[in-house]
């Protein structure tokens, strides 16, 4: 069995593989978000604490969270969901799919584990490297939370942009360009207005449909008035012929 090992601390990852029987059967029977313990997958993991985040079967299919079986079963799932990705699909249809139960077994051949606690020894490739962070957060107060920032500072300073390497076939000398992830909280202003105007759409809709709905039971209210004083119209009529009939 492999055993893909993710650091989010250094954001480093690395595949070990394990033939040792007696070290896998420590994983069966565990489940998807159960913590292991390192020293049984071997003495380069003593006092290391991992957590089961996820694999994949022989044949690909992936282990699915809340099916408690070791088996592979067939689910009715809708779109977007994990193990449908829905290309094609229609809203409301839901397609047949193949999934491996959140129990380990001997049918995994691939197995994801992240490191929630570290040991004595750092692992070589994993733990004793540290890889830049492709992409920062993009909401500011998780930007002010990793710097330890104050609501005084710039956030928008702190911001982790990666740069764009030159193309052999640029300009002599055209600069290195940089890219970073936009604000959700810290829009422009053409987008606060957007999302101003949106909102102040929706009210309008609310208003305008409630004025339709008073407007309807006021007409209705009409109507029924105006049948009940037809229907007595009617019947005084009625009477009075019928006692004119009678003299």
């Amino acid at each position: 069995m492999k055993i893909n090992i993710a650091d989010p601390q250094s954001g480093a990852q690395k595949m070990f593989e394990i033939d040792d029987e007696k070290k896998l059967q420590y994983l069966y029977d565990m489940r998807l978000a159960q913590e292991v313990t390192g020293v049984h997958l071997g003495d380069e993991f003593k006092g290391y604490i991992f957590r089961v985040m996820g694999g994949q079967d022989k044949q690909g299919f992936a282990m699915k969270q809340g099916v408690l079986t070791a088996d592979r079963v067939r689910l009715l799932m809708s779109k977007n969901t994990q193990g449908c990705r829905g290309y094609g699909m229609r809203k409301g249809e839901r397609k047949r799919k193949s999934v491996r139960g959140c129990i380990i077994s001997h049918h995994i051949s691939v197995l994801h584990l992240l490191v929630v606690k570290n040991g004595e020894q750092p692992i070589d490739g994993l733990t004793n490297r540290q890889i830049p962070r492709r992409l920062g957060p993009k909401r500011a107060s998780n930007i002010r939370k990793l710097f330890n920032l104050t609501k005084e500072d710039d956030v928008p300073k702190y911001v982790i942009r990666r740069e764009i390497p030159v193309k052999d076939d640029a300009q002599r000398g055209a600069k290195l360009g940089s890219k970073a992830r936009r604000f959700s909280d810290l829009l422009p202003r053409s987008g606060l207005h957007r999302k101003r105007r949106r909102i102040a759409l929706k009210k309008a809709s609310v208003a305008a449909s409630r004025k339709a709905m008073a407007e309807y039971e006021k007409m209705i209210a009409k109507r029924n008035l105006e049948a009940r004083q037809s229907r007595k119209t009617s019947l005084s009529k009625r009477r009075s012929a019928k006692a004119a009939a009678e003299k």
